[in-house]
């Protein structure tokens, strides 16, 4: 159902761009207010670059590369069952963000945030946006990996309710600097929802088949012992 909501919202958004759909106008407005609120805020400057950074391949990738490395090293150590299945799917998830994302960029072909036509500098196009869509994917997909090796369950939910404050505060960031439309993040993060969906949907069956060589093992509070070890 993400995979299919995520995918159809960012063909919508992409076909709005290609068209020049209401939501283009829409997308003026918005860029608008973020063009005065940093003119009348420079202050923000520094920490919105700081979070525009995020999406960086270098500093998204070595982020969710540890993610993938730790949930297969301790995923095998407890023995849990498809242990490789979730990391290899934030892995692919990763990859298929350039590929998407360039592909769209050269179809597209929109111009920078607040111009009509593209610069001279024969860049492909804005749209969508590769630091949104990397800085969600690394940062989603790290999540994904990551929480369900968390012992304690209170500490779940705020640390996933963290992961989403970051990955929306990166793409304002984008739009506050001035590198990006916010259709350009929102298709972005649409995008991600899909690619996301693969990943969360690749550690289902790792939860539910059975432990081996625990066949009926025993169950700390409904769950596996081996799924909360760590």
């Amino acid at each position: 159902m993400a995979f299919c909501a995520g995918l159809a919202l960012f063909v919508l958004i992409t076909r709005q761009v290609s068209d020049g759909g209401p939501l283009v106008d829409r997308d003026w407005s918005v860029l608008g207010w973020f063009q005065r609120s940093s003119a009348a805020h420079p202050g923000l400057d520094d920490p919105a670059q700081v979070l525009s950074d995020v999406g960086n391949v270098q500093v998204a990738v070595p982020l969710l590369l540890a993610a993938v490395l730790y949930a297969a090293v301790h995923g095998r150590l407890v023995r849990r069952p498809l242990w490789w299945l979730p990391p290899l799917a934030a892995a692919l998830a990763m990859a298929a963000v350039p590929l998407v994302v360039g592909a769209v960029k050269s179809a597209v072909a929109r111009p920078a945030p607040g111009k009509v036509h593209l610069g001279p500098n024969g860049y492909a196009g804005f749209f969508p946006s590769g630091h949104t869509a990397t800085s969600a994917v690394a940062i989603g997909a790290a999540a994904l990996l990551v929480l369900p090796f968390v012992r304690l369950r209170v500490l779940r939910w705020p640390l996933a309710a963290l992961a989403v404050l970051l990955v929306a505060a990166v793409g304002a960031a984008l739009v506050w600097d001035g590198y990006h439309w916010p259709l350009d993040v929102a298709a972005s993060w649409c995008l991600a929802v899909a690619l996301l969906s693969v990943v969360a949907a690749a550690g289902v069956p790792a939860r539910r088949a059975p432990a081996a060589g625990a066949r009926g093992g025993s169950a700390v509070g409904g769950e596996a012992e081996v799924d909360s070890v760590v």
